[in-house]
């Protein structure tokens, strides 16, 4: 297939999964009900000038009350998976202890109601919300976090899993510890690259000991981890820009994929790292490789990286991102690029060969607009959609075995440190009345998946 040519769901197998993603802080609100503690995110978010636009999520997309129409609203669309993650903070307010029977119930809802409308559903233990009292011992730079983590998994699992049958131990831990602990950008807005390694190591030993736990828990749970991953160039084809894209994409990409394929963290990434690579303990390595069922990869944009003997944080990697001329971008500036997919999925099935790839987060923002006819004409999502799908098919053709699709995002919802300012739903928002419209997106992805 070209990537010029609209796919049907035809093209793809019949036993495809087609999805919507979400996130618990991103939509849920009720942020201080039903005995639901304080997240990192809560508490980054009342501190000034870290949000865009001042905003928080207390309210959000108060899914947590209009949950029945946002899944009817997925239901509509035609999908047949549902990706959602579980708000730590709302089963355990202080991290450990007795979990929270109220925050338990609402995801029993949740999740009966996702069965009910034919939606299986698809869990992320960990998107972000770190309770807000175990980062006051440390967060994830504390290895008491990952028991923590586990005692969390045991709780939900058990109390789940008699319906859910796959899981997510983690989203993006780039986001959570390299933008969290490091470039302080995201919660809880640390600037130490110790730190960041540190939370990393964790991060991924916490997945690595969930798997096992969720597998004696549930014994036919399928589970994976998400990771977000680009596709990476060098500016030229100068010696000193083909090294920098070698030691960019040794922290972006494989200071992950390596550990969890078994290779353990990669040596050119640890000798730049110096005194601030982690403290890994013996077993640790052989707990992060514990064989997954799928790998989740979250795709947006590719990166084109220059050597920059002065770049930032000390000049540990020397690199600068260089931004192509001449080429679409969406609203946050990310390049556009759907043969940036294929690279991508063709190079992971290359190097680490999973025995099966979820996308589980793919999709763009741009400057939407209600007209007074009620709609939302988002072209350029739309086309973006379209490409995408027709490069997926394309990688898939070259062997990949991706087995689901999941769009980012059924709604729009808060965006992280953008506030409400970035738009990536299928469906529009008007978030003084929370009516909910589907785009010309979501209409076409919905006449894709019902054709």
């Amino acid at each position: 297939m070209s990537a010029n040519t609209v796919p049907t769901r035809q093209d793809f197998p019949a036993d495809f999964r087609w999805g919507v993603s979400t996130s618990s802080f991103q939509i849920e609100g009720a942020g201080r009900e039903d005995g639901k503690g304080e997240s990192i995110w809560d508490r980054f978010c009342s501190e000034p000038g870290r949000i865009r636009d001042g905003s928080n999520a207390l309210v959000a997309c108060d899914h947590y009350h209009r949950w029945p129409q946002d899944l009817d609203l997925a239901k509509q669309l035609g999908v047949n998976a549902y990706r959602f993650s579980v708000a730590w903070p709302r089963i355990l307010p202080q991290g450990r202890g007795a979990p929270n029977e109220a925050g338990l119930a609402f995801y029993d809802r949740l999740v009966d109601g996702m069965l009910e409308r034919g939606l299986d559903p698809w869990a992320t233990l960990y998107h972000w919300d770190l309770p807000q009292a175990l980062q006051e011992q440390g967060g994830w730079t504390s290895r008491d976090t990952v028991a923590a983590f586990l005692e969390y998994t045991d709780i939900v699992t058990r109390r789940l899993g008699d319906r859910v049958k796959h899981w997510i131990t983690h989203n993006e831990p780039w986001c959570s510890c390299i933008m969290g602990y490091w470039e302080g950008v995201h919660a809880p807005g640390g600037t130490s690259l110790a730190d960041a390694m540190q939370a990393s190591h964790h991060v991924l030993l916490s997945h690595g000991q969930a798997v096992g736990l969720i597998r004696r828990n549930l014994a036919q749970a399928q589970v994976g981890i998400t990771l977000s991953l680009h596709p990476i160039t060098a500016a030229s084809p100068h010696a000193a820009d083909l090294a920098a894209a070698r030691r960019h994409d040794g922290l972006r990409n494989r200071w992950f994929l390596d550990p969890l394929f078994g290779r353990g963290y990669p040596e050119d990434t640890l000798a730049l790292l110096g005194q601030a690579a982690p403290r890994v303990l013996p077993g640790d390595l052989d707990a992060i490789a514990t064989p997954t069922d799928f790998l989740g990869v979250n795709y947006y944009f590719p990166e084109v990286v220059a050597d920059d003997p002065d770049a930032r944080h000390g000049g540990l990697m020397r690199t600068r991102l260089v931004e192509r001329e001449g080429v679409e971008r969406t609203g946050f500036g990310w390049e556009v690029s759907p043969q940036g997919l294929v690279d991508l999925l063709t190079r992971i099935q290359r190097d680490y060969g999973p025995a099966a790839i979820q996308l589980t987060e793919n999709g763009s923002t741009f400057e939407d607009r209600l007209t007074p006819d009620g709609r939302v004409h988002d072209k350029e999502r739309l086309s973006y959609l379209q490409r995408h799908l027709a490069a997926l098919k394309q990688a898939m053709d070259a062997g990949v075995p991706v087995k689901g699709y999941f769009a980012w995002s059924l709604l729009d919802n808060f965006e992280w440190a953008e506030g409400y300012l970035r738009r990536f739903g299928l469906a529009y928002v008007d978030y003084a009345t929370q009516q909910r419209t589907l785009k010309d997106s979501g209409l076409w992805y919905g006449r894709f998946l019902n054709e």
